[in-house]
C-alpha cells in the first residue's frame, strides 16, 4: 500500500474514530445531567435551590446538543476541504489568478487569507446562535448587534495587522532558508507568543475591553496585602467591563515577567465579597507559585517544536497532499498549503491525547486551590467557587467519563470536597 492510501486511511480512520467519541461522550452527559435534573446532589441541598440547580441542567444540555451539531457539521466541512477537493479547487483557482503576476508570496498569503476569511464564514451561523439564542435565553448575553459588528470588525483589523506580517515571515522562511527552515519558523513563533505575553494586555485588549485601576479600599488593600505576604508583584490592579458582552465572572492574570497585571471582571467584584475575591486571587497566584504557567509555556514550546520538525518534513513528501485531497503545485511554492492541510489533519490526530492534558489542568487547579488555602481563607474560596458555578449555571452532575475526558477544572463536588479536606487540616 502507498504511503498516499496510508494516510488517507489513518486519517478516515482517526476521524470517525474522534467522531464517535465525542458523540458517545456527549451522549453520556445529556444523558448523565438530565437523569439528576430534578435532584439537587446531596452535598449541596443546604447551599443550592432547586431552581439554580436545573437552570444549570437545562443550560448544560442546550450547550451540548448544540455541540453535537457544530461537530458534526465541523467534520463535514474537514472533508469538503481535504478528501472531496475544497482546498484544492481553492488552491488552484488563487494559483492560477495571482502567482503568474505577483509571485509566490502574494499568492500564498492570498490562499491563508481566503481560507481563514472562509472558514470565518462557514462558522459565524454557530457563533451567532450560541451567543443570541442560547447565551441570551439563559440571561448570560449582554451583546449588542452593534458591539458584535464592531467587535468583528475590530478582530478583522487586528488579525491582519498581526497576522499578514506574521503570515509572510513564516512563508519567506519556509522558501528561503533551506532544508532547516522549520527550525528558524519555530524560533520566530516562539518569539511571536512570548512578545503577545507582554504585549496583548497594554496593547490588545484594551482595544475591546476599558480597565480601570481597581478603586481604593478596603478590597484593594486586601489585594495588595495578600500580593505582599505571597511574594508577588503585578504592574497594576485592574478590573475589565466584562459585563458589557457577557453575565459570566472570572478573574485573571494576564501579561508576563514585569508586565503580569491582575484583572477582575467587574460581574465578579459584583458578585462576590472581599474576601471571596482574595481567596478567587489566591488560586490565581497559586498558579504563579507552582510555576503552572511557565509549565504550559514549556509544554507549548515542546508540542511546537515536534510539530515545525513534522511539518518540515511532510512538505516534501508529494503523498502528503494527494492523500488528503490536494494536488501540489510543479511550477508554485506549496508553503502554504502544505501549513493549511497541517493546521487541518493534527486536530484530528491530538484529540486523543486531550484526556492526559485535562488531566494535568485538573491537578494543577488542585494545586492552586491548595496554595490558596494556605494564604486565604479555604471557606471563602469554597463559597466564591460555589457562588459563580451558580452564577455560570454549571452543571453539578457532569458525567463522571465526559469530566476525565474534557475538564480542564475539576467539577463542583470534587473541588469543594478538597477544600473541604484542606480547611479542615
Amino acid at each position: 500500500m502507498q504511503a498516499s492510501s496510508i494516510l488517507t486511511l489513518l486519517f478516515t480512520t482517526a476521524l470517525v474514530g474522534s467522531l464517535l467519541v465525542k458523540f458517545w461522550l456527549t451522549s453520556r452527559q445529556v444523558r448523565h445531567v438530565a437523569a439528576h435534573r430534578n435532584a439537587v446532589p446531596e452535598a449541596f441541598r443546604q447551599t443550592v435551590v432547586l431552581a439554580a440547580h436545573q437552570r444549570a441542567a437545562d443550560y448544560t444540555l442546550a450547550k451540548s446538543r448544540f455541540g453535537l451539531l457544530v461537530t458534526a457539521f465541523g467534520a463535514a466541512v474537514l472533508v469538503g476541504w481535504t478528501l472531496l477537493g475544497g482546498l484544492d479547487t481553492l488552491n488552484a483557482s488563487l494559483r492560477d489568478a495571482i502567482q503568474p503576476r505577483f509571485g509566490d508570496l502574494a499568492y500564498q498569503l492570498a490562499l491563508l487569507t481566503a481560507f481563514v476569511l472562509i472558514g470565518s464564514l462557514i462558522e459565524l451561523p454557530f457563533e451567532l446562535y450560541g451567543t443570541f439564542r442560547i447565551e441570551q435565553r439563559f440571561g448570560f448575553n449582554r451583546m449588542t448587534w452593534r458591539l458584535y459588528l464592531l467587535d468583528m470588525a475590530k478582530g478583522l483589523l487586528v488579525g491582519a495587522a498581526i497576522g499578514l506580517p506574521i503570515g509572510a515571515l513564516m512563508l519567506w522562511i519556509m522558501g528561503s532558508t533551506g532544508h532547516w527552515w522549520w527550525l528558524w519558523a519555530w524560533g520566530a513563533w516562539m518569539a511571536f507568543n512570548l512578545a503577545a505575553l507582554v504585549l496583548y494586555p497594554t496593547v490588545i485588549a484594551p482595544l475591546f475591553n476599558k480597565f480601570e485601576p481597581l478603586a481604593e479600599g478596603s478590597l484593594k488593600e486586601r489585594v495588595q496585602a495578600l500580593m505582599a505576604r505571597s511574594g508577588f508583584s503585578a504592574k497594576g490592579l485592574f478590573v475589565m467591563d466584562g459585563s458589557k458582552r457577557s453575565a459570566h465572572a472570572n478573574a485573571y492574570f494576564t501579561g508576563f515577567g514585569a508586565a503580569k497585571r491582575v484583572v477582575f471582571f467587574d460581574t465578579l467584584l459584583q458578585k462576590l465579597l472581599p474576601g471571596e475575591v482574595e481567596a478567587v486571587l489566591a488560586h490565581e497566584l497559586g498558579h504563579f507559585r507552582h510555576k503552572h504557567v511557565t509549565k504550559r509555556i514549556v509544554t507549548l514550546f515542546a508540542f511546537s517544536f515536534a510539530g515545525f520538525a513534522l511539518l518540515g518534513w511532510l512538505t516534501d513528501q508529494r503523498w502528503f497532499y494527494t492523500a488528503l485531497g490536494v494536488e501540489p503545485s510543479v511550477r508554485a511554492a506549496n508553503d502554504a498549503l502544505a501549513l493549511i492541510l497541517f493546521l487541518l489533519v493534527v486536530p484530528v490526530f491530538t484529540f486523543f491525547v486531550s484526556p492526559l492534558l485535562a488531566h494535568v489542568s485538573r491537578r494543577h487547579e488542585f494545586e492552586a486551590d491548595a496554595y490558596a488555602c494556605s494564604h486565604a481563607d479555604g471557606r471563602d474560596l469554597a463559597a466564591a467557587l460555589l457562588k459563580l458555578h451558580e452564577d455560570n449555571a454549571s452543571t453539578l452532575t457532569p458525567d463522571p467519563l465526559f469530566v476525565r475526558f474534557y475538564y480542564s477544572h475539576p467539577p463542583a463536588g470534587e473541588r469543594l470536597a478538597a477544600l473541604g479536606a484542606a480547611t479542615a487540616s
